[in-house]
């Protein structure tokens, strides 16, 4: 049998290959995107761990090795240290530092939040962002991801209704929220497109189940999350089959939602994905 698995893979890996140009395309903006993210949490970590600047709630976006710092702080020291900390991180090459000092904060008692809860938020925030990313339907979306106590709020623009929707329910579906403010806009133009792209659904000839299959075996392997090399992929009729071996109810999770999202998949049976059980020491 493990000649066949082994042919099947290499299948598998040609299917791809044939989608190569575009979907690396996609994929090296993905991976700057995610990088991007990875840094965010670590300048928030840096600042949330130091008893300077923990107090402050202070904002940080990072794009293209550039990180943008803002919000308040008491004083220049504070300014010139948060600076410093963000262009400290790793693939950091230029801080634009935005803070403005606020000489009356030092008159306040800071509401500071718990550390744990902070952190949780932080991790929140980062997974939002990384299904944001993953999701082909919400991966364009211009926006921001912010939550507070666990309660996301959702900003930016999304070019169809459907693309906001699925922003909540991703937001929604995530572990430690509570609430989500989807406060995502949709512009007059993308509304207009929203109709007209409806209205093409109806005509819309049924996709391959050859496509749909080589789509999903795609987005299985260029997960970040998952090996999609050890989950086989079956499609009849837009119905999509999953088998094979996942690390985690997590992985199963990830590889069920990646599939949904495939264009012109009606329906993702998974139970034949099955998590693997480490052998006892």
């Amino acid at each position: 049998m493990r000649p066949l698995k082994t042919l099947s893979l290499a299948v598998a890996a040609a299917l791809v290959l044939a989608q190569a140009p575009a979907v690396l395309a996609a994929e090296g903006d993905i991976t700057s995107r995610l990088a991007a993210a990875r840094q965010e949490g670590s300048i928030w970590t840096a600042f949330a761990l130091n008893s300077h600047l923990s107090p402050f709630k202070l904002g940080v976006a990072v794009s293209q090795g550039t990180a943008t710092l803002t919000g308040n702080v008491e004083n220049q020291v504070d300014r010139d240290l948060a600076g410093q900390i963000a262009g400290d991180v790793e693939g950091i090459r230029k801080v634009d530092n935005q803070l403005k000092i606020d000489e009356k904060l030092g008159e306040q008692a800071p509401a500071r939040q718990s550390l744990a809860q902070r952190f949780d938020d932080a991790t929140v925030t980062a997974t939002i962002k990384s299904k944001l990313l993953w999701n082909t339907s919400t991966r364009d979306l211009q926006g921001t991801v912010d939550t507070q106590d666990g309660v996301v709020t959702l900003k930016g623009k999304a070019k169809t209704a459907d693309a906001k929707q699925l922003a909540g329910t991703l937001a929604q579906n995530t572990k430690g929220v509570y609430q989500v403010n989807n406060l995502i806009s949709l512009g007059a133009a993308d509304t207009a497109t929203t109709r007209a792209e409806t209205a093409a659904k109806t005509t819309e000839e049924a996709l391959s189940d050859t496509w749909i299959t080589s789509k999903v075996k795609a987005s299985l392997l260029y997960s970040r999350s998952l090996d999609g090399l050890t989950i086989n992929v079956e499609t009849h009729t837009g119905m999509v089959k999953l088998s094979g071996d996942v690390a985690s109810t997590e992985e199963k999770s990830v590889a069920q939602e990646l599939a949904r999202n495939v264009r012109g998949v009606r329906g993702v049976d998974a139970d034949l994905l099955k998590v693997a059980v480490k052998p006892a020491l």
